[in-house]
């Protein structure tokens, strides 16, 4: 791997999520002005249905592929990338058609007995012809993340959001009249042309990135070692995220109901199910492209670096890495916190969703550390390790939303959410100074940051209450807080010359 390849994948990455995050949120906005919140829920309950089927299909060979790719082809071993790729492929799709049949023909039972709501079966139904496509296509992504080539995902993922958007705009005025049902199977839909168009998208870059590279030698190994090297990692990967998408499945099938028992009516309970999950949540997520990046930019990079024992790659990258998570989590959460209602309106044209974007704001940076934790510890094989913290993070939420939010509301689950995340992020650091050789200065990393971004945000609190408030100027007073958000974190000495050359590297 070359010296800036790290950094080129990620701004390539970082471009492709800004772009489909911006492209996502028109598509939101949209959605919440033609079904309303409540449709907007009802879809938020298929969601979790459609993650849980890419953590059986998918999830774990991804990373799987990605990780033996880096490792083949630092050793130069290109006929067993074609094997491990092959195999690969080979068993998404049994697995694939298999959930889809189950789908569709279950579709019924999931909708009443388990999601409690008879109006999805129809989205389910389809939902299931996406599923072989996402797993086809996420194989190839996988070969191209190890690979280093970023841009094919990058590009794939945006044309992806693109043709959900343009399916939704296309067919919503004719399929909202018939009801939320119908609404809400429009935009299923779109997921399903997005997943094939995506598809065909990496399978003809493959295929030319084939036919251009011309590696002719053999395999290594065998089928049957191919197959075992990549059950003995795909196994306890995709275990991992079923467990934690199952997990989820389960946390957003209790919001609505104990929202009912809590005393709201059941069109008011998917409304605020609706506003938390489709509107607040990924808004707190927008800032996120860059670390998300990083995550699976993370994985081929510090796998090639384990590979050939390369030690001190590892701890310079990682440090590297949580300084620069540090540094844009407490940034954005600062912003939240600081302007929860005027960026509420800038997004929805409405100010309703900031008490609880103001509550999800001490939840970001513990949710963007663990994202990256993510990519480093998967990157050092802590594969059984991330399963755990799982496991505790879903639990811990799991019980604040069953016990709890019946008497206290949603602020129940953004408290159990918290604690959840503080106690994962505790345990992964705990983890990564185990298996690295870096110290983390508690100053240096966290609390610097965090006086950087008060104090930039609390001058532009102040300049926005003297002005006469606009979208324009709001937008103008945020690119003022990110400069001197910068301008604080060079003075205080958080950014360092030392610190640049760490990332180049």
């Amino acid at each position: 791997m070359s010296k800036k390849a790290l950094i080129i994948g990620t701004l390539i990455l970082t471009t492709a999520n800004f772009v489909t995050k911006f492209m996502g949120f028109f598509y939101r906005v949209y959605m919440a002005k033609a079904i309303g919140t409540e449709g907007i829920g009802l879809y938020q309950l298929i969601l979790p249905i459609y993650m849980l089927t890419w953590s059986i299909t998918s999830s774990g060979f991804t990373t799987t592929i990605s990780k033996l790719t880096a490792q083949e082809k630092a050793k130069g071993q290109y006929g067993n990338i074609r094997r491990i790729l092959r195999q690969s492929i080979a068993m998404c799709l049994c697995i694939s058609i298999f959930i889809s049949c189950v789908i569709w023909l279950g579709s019924n039972f999931i909708a009443i007995e388990i999601l409690k709501e008879s109006r999805t079966a129809l989205s389910l139904r389809i939902l299931a012809f996406a599923i072989p496509f996402m797993s086809f296509g996420s194989c190839i992504r996988g070969y191209f993340f190890g690979m280093q080539n970023t841009a094919v995902p990058a590009l794939s993922q945006v044309l992806e959001q693109l043709v959900r958007i343009v399916v939704i705009f296309l067919i919503s005025a004719t399929f909202v009249p018939y009801g939320l049902a119908y609404a809400c199977a429009a935009a299923v839909i779109g997921i399903v042309f997005g997943e094939i168009i995506s598809f065909l998208f990496v399978l003809l870059c493959y295929l030319r990135d084939k036919k251009k590279k011309k590696h002719h030698s053999k395999p290594y190994f065998s089928r049957m070692q191919a197959f075992t090297l990549i059950t003995t990692m795909a196994i306890p990967l995709t275990a991992t995220r079923i467990t934690s998408s199952l997990l989820s499945t389960i946390e957003n099938i209790l919001i609505p109901q104990r929202l009912e028992l809590y005393g709201l009516s059941g069109s008011e309970a998917m409304s605020t199910y609706g506003q938390l999950t489709g509107m607040a949540m990924p808004l707190l997520m927008l800032p996120s492209a860059l670390l998300m990046a990083i995550s699976v930019s993370l994985v081929p990079e510090i796998s090639e670096a384990s590979a050939i024992r390369h030690t001190e790659k590892i701890s310079r990258t990682v440090s590297a890495t949580i300084l620069f998570t540090s540094i844009i989590s407490i940034g954005a959460g600062t912003m939240f916190a600081i302007f929860p209602k005027e960026i509420c309106y800038i997004i929805y044209n409405s100010s309703e969703l900031g008490d609880i974007l103001f509550c999800l704001s001490f939840i970001c940076p513990f949710l963007y550390m663990q994202m990256t934790f993510s990519g480093l510890l998967n990157g050092l094989g802590e594969h059984f390790f991330l399963f755990r913290n799982n496991i505790i993070s879903s639990l811990i939420t799991i019980s604040f939303i069953y016990f709890l939010m019946p008497t206290f509301g949603v602020s129940a689950f953004l408290i159990g959410w918290f604690c959840s995340l503080v106690s994962t992020t505790y345990l992964s650091i705990r983890k990564l100074l185990s298996r690295t050789n870096i110290s983390i200065s508690l100053m240096e990393t966290f609390i610097k940051p965090l006086m950087a971004g008060v104090a930039s945000g609390l001058i532009v609190r102040y300049l926005i209450q003297i002005s006469e408030p606009s979208k324009i100027l709001f937008i103008m007073t945020l690119f003022l807080m990110f400069l001197l958000y910068l301008v604080f974190l060079l003075v205080l000495g958080c950014l360092k010359k030392e610190t640049f050359s760490l990332i180049r590297g």
